[in-house]
């Protein structure tokens, strides 16, 4: 039996990159599948893929900075499958430049999509949970909520903020049978990172290497499951020895 037989599984951010790894390790663990994201086209493949695998699966095209996205998003989860029992609150995005020549509109845009967006999904993933008598939520962070980092200010600032909003609803929930951690990746090979960054990111890792999607999947897939039965609230460092310099 897989580690989430019979669970009904959201990923946002599930058509590609990290978010796509764990959906795809979710089915094999016995999960119903919901991708959620904003690429249409990249988000049906993703489906198409696992119901071809056998999976049952189910697209939504999803903005996680609206309101009424995120409600439809579990609307439809729950029309298709009834309950939603995990999880991934993995989309976001990032921007590499000098703070000083941030603008406004680049800051904002950030934090709405890596913190605020976090936040809709978790408040509507919680009403479900309360409703289901439980449930597992992963919020992707990252080991930029942990250290200093040049030219990432929106991107690190809202990583922390992910960090920390995890912490408060962990303890605000734990007594009602919801588990709630973050994953902190480092250097993924992932689309986020351009091509021209790669080599000096390798370099600036201790293990010499980028990180794959399916480790952090891997890791995020513990953190989903009974594995990581006791706990909550915790930040999980998958950063290749990173953070540890």
């Amino acid at each position: 039996m897989g580690k989430l037989e019979g669970k009904v599984a959201v990923v946002t951010g599930g058509a590609s990159g990290i978010g796509k790894a764990s959906a795809l390790l979710f089915a094999q663990e016995g999960a119903k599948i919901v991708i959620a994201d904003l690429n249409e086209e990249k988000g049906q493949e993703v489906m198409e893929e696992l119901n071809n695998s056998g999976t049952e699966a189910l697209f939504v095209k999803t903005n996680v900075t609206s309101e009424d996205d995120v409600q439809n998003l579990f609307k439809e989860a729950a029309g298709q499958f009834g309950q939603v029992d995990v999880v991934f609150n993995n989309a976001g995005i990032g921007v590499n430049k000098p703070s000083d020549e941030l603008t406004f509109e680049e800051w904002r845009r950030t934090v709405s999509v890596d913190l605020d967006g976090v936040f809709l999904v978790a408040r509507e993933a919680l009403r479900g949970f309360l409703k289901t008598g439980g449930g597992v939520m992963v919020n992707t962070a990252s080991m930029y909520g942990h250290v200093g980092v040049a030219q990432n200010a929106p991107y690190a600032a809202s990583k922390g903020g992910v960090v920390n909003l995890t912490r408060g609803l962990a303890v605000e929930y734990a007594d009602r049978n919801i588990r709630i951690n973050a994953i902190c990746p480092g250097f993924i090979d992932t689309p986020i990172i351009p091509e021209e960054m790669k080599d000096g990111l390798k370099a600036a890792t201790p293990v010499g290497r980028l990180g794959q999607a399916d480790e952090i999947a891997k890791a995020v897939l513990f953190l989903a499951s009974d594995d990581s039965s006791f706990m909550t609230g915790s930040s999980l460092i998958v950063d290749g020895g990173y953070t540890a310099q």
